[in-house]
């Protein structure tokens, strides 16, 4: 870092590439000084925010070779993710990258020597480890209010599924891998935090159920529009979906994680609804989340024995919050950013970006062969001491 001013560039300024805007603090010494995409639209909107002088580029390697550049945000489609990350880290950039880590276990493994070997801090985009209700039920759950976790499972609602996945790469095999992976790893990784283990073996089911009955795609060459719009219902009423589309719009898996606990993860992207539920029960209680949205959310506490209590034996309300994915994204901006300066312990580590990797991909190989369960395999150790050794292991 030059002077202690910390210059920052973005791979992939358009869509998720925004997240790199929290990190412009020029009073603090902290400024973004280039952009790469392929698209002329960001880049443009990235020199107006950050000034004419301001390197925008279609070939993200002006970026990664810039020698002024000390950390660069990949913020690129998920299956650039490996390429881009394991440039900058070789050309001795801190990178934080944007998840899924990348779109194979192999890649995450390359991804994850390019940084041991060349000494850089590689710092995972899992923002919701700093969304406010999934921290309440991890301080719950390291409080002892539960007890001893035994098991977990989320159920995924993504009403907007036609919208933001089927109408572009993430409909792609070759580009995704599939959504159990894509979508999924958010989820798995937040079951993982706060089952305290990684999966090792899972077995799992799903398959193409709705969005390949749809007729109306949009030509090859076409923009994709990936807006939300609530009008877009019923879900056999969308058009302009992607010519190609091989990944499942429904899927579940069973996880046996590392320490014994058993979970399970259910994935819809037709629902009318769009939020995420997650349920964690232990020896002593159960806790869950109605509602994943901050001024929208409440986490409900059960530990004593009853029938059907609706209202629980006590109730966490989670208040509003600003900035972007319920607040979370200006906190792990934050993070990112005093990690790079001064170290310390982080929520969120490569491993536990590897893990969800890994356990998606495995998962999806065995919705592919019949729900035949697959092992998971772990990170080499030397990796997994290296960058656990600053994860944080709990919340107060």
């Amino acid at each position: 870092m030059t002077n202690n001013e910390l210059l920052i560039g973005v791979i992939g300024a358009g869509n998720r590439g925004a997240l790199a805007h929290y990190a412009h603090r020029p009073e603090d010494g902290v400024r973004l000084v280039a952009a790469a995409d392929i698209v002329e639209e960001p880049l443009k909107r990235f020199k107006e925010k950050f000034g004419a002088d301001a390197l925008t580029t279609r070939d993200y390697r002006d970026v990664t070779n810039r020698r002024d550049v000390d950390a660069v945000f990949v913020t690129s489609p998920d299956f650039l993710h490996e390429e881009h990350a394991v440039a900058a880290l070789d050309a001795g950039k801190h990178v934080y990258l944007e998840k899924p880590m990348a779109i194979t276990v192999e890649g995450c493994d390359r991804i994850l020597r390019a940084a041991y070997a060349n000494r850089r801090k590689l710092y995972l985009g899992h923002n919701m480890r700093h969304m406010s209700f999934t921290k309440k039920m991890k301080q719950l759950i390291d409080g002892g209010a539960i007890g001893e976790v035994k098991t977990g499972w989320c159920r995924h609602f993504v009403c907007y599924g036609a919208d933001a996945y089927f109408k572009d790469w993430h409909s792609e095999r070759s580009k995704s891998t599939g959504l159990l992976l894509q979508k999924g790893c958010h989820d798995i990784d937040v079951l993982h935090w706060l089952c305290g283990g990684y999966t090792a073996r899972v077995s799992a089911m799903g398959n193409l159920t709705v969005y390949n009955t749809i007729t109306d795609s949009r030509a090859p060459d076409e923009p994709w529009d990936i807006s939300w719009h609530n009008e877009n219902w019923p879900p056999l009423s969308q058009k302009k979906l992607s010519p190609v589309i091989d990944v499942e719009d429904l899927s579940m898996m069973l996880m046996q994680l590392d320490n014994g606990v058993l979970a399970s993860y259910q994935q819809c992207h037709y629902a009318p609804d769009g939020w995420r539920n997650y349920t964690i029960i232990g020896t002593e209680g159960r806790i869950e989340n109605f509602g994943d949205s901050p001024g929208n959310c409440v986490v409900k506490l059960w530990n004593k024995r009853c029938g059907y209590n609706g209202e629980a034996d006590e109730q966490f309300e989670i208040p509003p919050t600003a900035g972007g994915h319920g607040g979370a994204d200006p906190l792990i901006v934050a993070e990112f950013i005093r990690y790079i300066r001064e170290g310390g312990k982080i929520a969120t580590s490569p491993i536990a970006g590897r893990a969800s990797v890994a356990a998606g991909c495995m998962a999806t190989e065995s919705l592919r062969n019949g729900g035949v369960p697959v092992d998971v395999p772990p990170a080499a150790r030397e990796l997994a001491d290296h960058f656990d050794a600053d994860l944080e292991r709990s919340v107060g």
